[in-house]
């Protein structure tokens, strides 16, 4: 007797791996969120827009979070919010490098991307994302 909603397998290693490196991503801009308050609550000048870019940081990290969670949990929705935060990121890497002239950071910043990014288009990864995993799983169940 077979169930209607069979278990889908579990995300590949590098994608777990990508998950967990895009969590530490979202508790980072969560952490600089509330950096930003203190600085406010500190007295800063012009306190309105450093507590809107706040805002911003914890809506948009919260939702790197949630979607973080729900990669390795193995939900194929999550991967695309996951992809384009690490191309915002890129390009945050490549600002921080240029104009900013803050090499170092921005070189680290940006080569963590990329592992994120090259994590999760892995033959895996991309084999998961499009189903192809679920098939094998799927016609293994009909041969029994």
């Amino acid at each position: 007797m077979s169930s209607s909603n069979a278990a889908t397998p579990a995300p590949p290693r590098a994608v777990l791996v990508a998950s967990a490196l895009t969590f530490l991503q979202g508790l980072g801009g969560i952490a600089l969120a509330v950096a930003l308050v203190v600085r406010v609550v500190q007295g800063a000048p012009s306190g309105g827009p450093i507590l809107g870019a706040a805002g911003v940081l914890a809506l948009w990290f919260g939702g790197v979070i949630v979607a973080s969670v729900m990669l390795f949990r193995g939900h194929h929705s999550a991967r695309t919010p996951v992809i384009v935060t690490q191309l915002l990121l890129l390009g945050c890497a490549w600002y921080a490098y240029g104009p900013s002239e803050q090499q170092l950071l921005g070189s680290l910043s940006g080569i963590y991307c990329v592992v994120v990014l090259v994590l999760l288009f892995t033959r895996d990864g991309r084999q998961w994302a499009m189903g192809l995993a679920d098939a094998d799983v799927n016609e293994g169940d009909k041969a029994d």
